[in-house]
């Protein structure tokens, strides 16, 4: 249990909050690149509180600004865009990708006027078929080319889910649930005759947490029926809002993007590694899957996949968790370890340092995870995946 200070102090996330400050040191996906093309050229970006528009342009880049024109406060979402540049729908005001607004047709030529009509904009990078931001202060960190994305021994696909109905912290601490597997998963799936959790219906022996330069990696060990012991290599929560595992065949990252206070936007990455002895380079662009809503007719959760029933646990815990009622266990180890991080990592920032896990260095771009193969780990070790 927390203070409500405190639970604030974490969970808040628009322009100037603990948190928010946080995130934002950080690149975080805001689209995928299907999401626009010629025919398409604009996208509202709700991230952190605040209302953007993405556009394509027509050097094939992209830009992020602020929606809202600075003159009369009309959605640039339907502007016009050219070049690199787009114009307000409303008056003609139009502006360049770093927000500088460079033209007010049918005002009086006042070069001090125009200077001082400037929108928030930040830099964006697409790769992978992820459309990444950085909406911190100063020079951005180098874009993280996480293995999943970076692999070229396997397909790619990019899962967009949608909106989850509430805070963002809410999914980060399930990611240093371990137990939470063996009822959410493993028995849910067993009391509907789907054969899709078992391996997560199984005894847990034990389970640990260890910090280390990424995040906090997890780990459990598992006895299963004939009574031998299976420890799992493990696999980390990186920090800040990223969840990288096995899901069933596939190597994975989630990310859980706060919209504001009571919304996460879910975009996953998921490589199918080539069999053995069928190995190609993959150059092909990632397939884009977009998760239909997981909600019954009568707006239950279905709880007949693992993103339903993570959903259902997430949601109903209310849009913004409220952690002073809550009775935490010794299960939830890690969740004390995740909050103890975040605060302090928060801290550094309110103290002019960089946070844990940014990289400045480009040679060093490239990250790597060990993980467990979970599910898959039979068809792994018979070589069918």
């Amino acid at each position: 249990m927390i203070s409500e200070a405190e639970n604030e102090f974490l969970t808040r996330v628009g322009p100037g909050t603990p948190a928010g400050d946080l995130l934002r040191r950080y690149w975080q996906p805001v689209a995928v690149t299907a999401d626009l093309s010629p025919e398409k050229r604009t996208k509202r970006i709700r991230v952190l509180g605040e209302d953007l528009v993405l556009y394509l342009t027509d050097e094939n880049t992209y830009a992020l600004v602020a929606e809202a024109c600075a003159h009369r406060r009309v959605s640039l979402y339907y502007g016009f865009v050219e070049g690199c540049e787009i114009r307000c729908p409303y008056h003609g005001w139009k502006y360049d990708r770093t927000g500088q607004c460079l033209e007010q047709p049918f005002e009086q030529e006042n070069r001090r006027a125009r200077e001082r009509a400037r929108i928030a904009a930040y830099p964006v990078q697409a790769y992978r078929g992820i459309v990444f931001a950085y909406l911190g202060p100063g020079e951005p960190p180098v874009l993280p080319r996480w293995d999943v994305l970076d692999r070229r021994d396997g397909h790619l696909t990019l899962f967009v889910e949608e909106d989850l109905q509430c805070n963002w912290l809410q999914p980060m601490e399930n990611a240093v649930d371990t137990v939470h597997t063996f009822w959410l998963h493993g028995h849910t799936m067993r009391m509907k005759g789907i054969d899709r959790g078992s391996y997560y219906y199984r005894p847990i022996e034990k389970y640990s947490f260890e910090q280390f330069e990424w995040g906090i990696i997890k780990r459990r060990v598992y006895r299963d029926n004939t009574g031998e012991l299976e420890e799992e290599t493990g696999h980390p929560l990186v920090f800040p809002n990223i969840l990288r595992l096995p899901e069933g065949p596939l190597q994975a990252m989630h990310w859980r993007v706060p919209v504001d206070d009571e919304h996460t936007m879910l975009i996953r990455a998921g490589l199918l590694p080539d069999k053995p002895g069928e190995e190609r380079v993959h150059d092909e662009e990632p397939s884009v899957v977009r998760v239909p809503s997981e909600m019954t007719a009568d707006g239950d959760h279905a709880m007949n996949t693992f993103t339903s029933q993570d959903r259902m646990a997430w949601e109903t815990q209310g849009a913004v968790y409220d952690r002073t009622k809550e009775m935490l266990g010794a299960e939830d180890k890690g969740i004390a370890m995740y909050r103890r991080l975040l605060r302090q990592q928060i801290e550094r920032v309110q103290a002019g340092e960089d946070p844990m896990a940014l990289i400045r260095d480009p040679a060093q771009a490239v990250v790597t995870f060990d993980v467990s193969r979970g599910q898959a780990r039979v068809a792994v070790a018979e070589g069918r995946v």
